[in-house]
């Protein structure tokens, strides 16, 4: 018999986008193949607490006391690869991973720094690494990139919280002259809409910088795109990327917010997109190049704005996107021809076959003498 490969599913953590990740993390272990894989499920606390339990997405959904149950780390030890018992109370054996699937949407999860642990412990895990979590995560770093690599974005400025605190009249003075209203005021480093509002004028734009401020440190401010048709596509690939058929976001609200993604259910989704063949072709090699510029992995949603006009904006890019039943990522792909459980197939063999190129690779460099051992 061939042995299965045990899979840390992992989940929750310290982000505003803990909730959606406890659904996305049920449709992964619901849909991978039980014969081929054994599934460990590790379910991280808003205040960081990691527990591995049959049923700790429910355990994390009812706010359950957790007092009785055992702590488990991953040791940053390559030696290990394993998730350690850290309850001397309740011991147990150590429980050896092949693969990291992380679903964990946002700050700790999503923006290099679990990735980085992911590296220290030498499993191979899902998604981009620490480098394109990073940059994906931070919409302002993003931006400059792709603006460097030709691929339009919208307009922006962007400035840190405390130095607008500081000035605000000086900074709404710019935001008013530079892009006028309405325009789009974000903290960057979140996601699923989280802290973000659309202003019309200098008092929602006030109200919405507070309220950005209240999830990151830097401010982006944002011009808004006319009336635009939101597009999606899902991006599967290491080193040679492929994209699938753009799916079109038609929201229930003024704007795609965290309620119409989630909460209202009336958002809907029209897959694929209705929309002239070049633009298709445009899209897709936009996503393709972004991708690679951003260093991704794995996988990745990205999303575009298109004017009436066709002119085509990057918005942003998901480098850990939603896998919830009605998420666009798996169902962008299974109407390009990939099943969810393939999927899902694909993108632990992409992450095997990344650390596979990686571990060929030298770590260390042995000097012509052993100069660093003089006094």
């Amino acid at each position: 018999m061939t042995t299965k490969i045990k899979i840390g599913v992992l989940f929750g953590g310290r982000s505003a986008e803990h909730e959606v990740s406890l659904v996305s993390a049920a449709s992964v272990i619901h849909a991978l193949d039980k014969n081929k894989y054994d599934i460990l499920p590790i379910g991280i606390t808003k205040d960081g607490r990691w527990l591995s339990e049959v049923n700790a997405i429910q355990l994390l959904r009812d706010h359950a006391p957790l007092e009785t149950l055992p702590e488990h780390v991953l040791l940053p030890d390559p030696r290990k690869q394993s998730l350690i018992n850290v309850s001397t109370a309740f011991p147990q054996a150590a429980q050896h991973i092949d693969v990291i699937f992380p679903v964990i949407h946002g700050t700790f999860g999503e923006d290099g720094t679990i990735q980085g642990l992911f590296e220290l412990a030498d499993i191979p895990y899902v998604g981009a690494g620490v480098l394109g979590s990073a940059v994906g995560m931070d919409k302002i770093v993003a931006k400059q990139l792709l603006e460097r690599a030709n691929i339009p974005v919208t307009k922006s400025i962007w400035f840190f919280f405390s130095e607008y605190q500081q000035n605000s009249k000086r900074y709404v003075a710019d935001i008013e002259k530079k892009l006028r209203y309405p325009c789009f005021v974000k903290p960057p480093n979140q996601g699923s809409s989280v802290g973000i509002s659309k202003a019309h004028n200098r008092k929602e734009l006030l109200a919405a910088i507070e309220l950005a401020g209240q999830y990151d440190r830097k401010i982006l401010v944002e011009k808004a795109v006319t009336k635009p048709r939101e597009i999606e596509v899902s991006v599967l690939g290491n080193n040679e990327p492929v994209v699938s058929l753009p799916g079109e976001i038609i929201p229930s609200n003024e704007f795609y917010d965290y309620d119409a993604k989630y909460v209202d259910g009336k958002s809907t989704a029209v897959i694929p997109a209705k929309l002239p063949k070049n633009i298709v072709k445009k899209i897709q090699q936009y996503a393709a190049e972004a991708f690679k510029v951003l260093d991704c992995a794995g996988m990745a949603r990205i999303d575009f704005l298109v004017q009436k006009d066709g002119k085509i904006f990057l918005n942003e890019i998901n480098t850990i996107p939603g896998f919830t039943s009605i998420s666009m990522y798996p169902k962008l792909w299974e109407a390009s021809g990939i099943k969810y459980p393939e999927l899902l197939d694909r993108l632990i063999q992409l992450a095997i076959d990344r650390h596979d190129q990686k571990k060929q690779l030298k770590t260390f460099y042995t000097p012509k003498t052993d100069w660093y051992k003089k006094p």
